[in-house]
């Protein structure tokens, strides 16, 4: 069977791909800095302090948002997840230049913490590469009114999102005493 891409997704998809491969780039590549520029003059704490903040608030938005689809007031849940969309973009610029300004902090715990953390650490990166896409297709689906193609990625979307939004605040609980 043959498919063919509508209008809209001979522009959407293209740049949805793009999107999800830059986005994770340009991470890779301003965390390799060899020289970190404090644009804001800011303390070490407050770039992770405010994305703590925003990870938390998004996951208490993904969760409202899956609340309302499951109440089937889905003006609602399109209004939170886009909200809950709009504060991952936020997270994704204010982190970006977190690592232009602030040298990466060393994650100072012993012990069975330390394993506890770095699974949590590394399942949260791998996780948030693969969220991008993910989040961006959810989203257009949702959006352009294909709502069954959009259920259908939703399915896989919601619990990695918020698995990233949950892990990102536990990543900072646990890096707090080392800022």
């Amino acid at each position: 069977m043959k498919t063919s891409l509508n209008t809209s997704d001979k522009i959407a998809v293209p740049v949805i791909i793009g999107l999800s491969i830059a986005v994770p780039a340009i991470v890779v590549v301003l965390m390799l800095l060899p020289e970190r520029y404090n644009i804001f003059g800011t303390d070490s704490i407050t770039f992770p302090l405010f994305h703590g903040v925003l990870n938390f608030l998004t996951a208490i938005l993904l969760v409202v948002g899956y609340f309302f689809m499951k109440a089937d007031n889905f003006l609602a849940h399109r209004n939170t997840m886009i909200a809950a969309f709009g504060l991952s973009v936020v997270f994704l610029v204010s982190y970006v230049l977190s690592k232009i300004s602030n040298e990466p902090v060393p994650y100072g715990g012993e012990g069975v913490l330390r394993y506890v953390y770095f699974f949590i650490l590394v399942s949260h990166i791998i996780l948030s590469g693969i969220i991008v896409p993910l989040v961006l297709f959810t989203m257009y689906r949702g959006l352009s009114g294909e709502y069954n193609k959009h259920s259908k990625i939703a399915r896989w979307t919601f619990p990695i999102w918020l698995y990233v939004a949950v892990t990102g605040v536990l990543v900072f609980l646990f890096m707090m005493p080392y800022y």
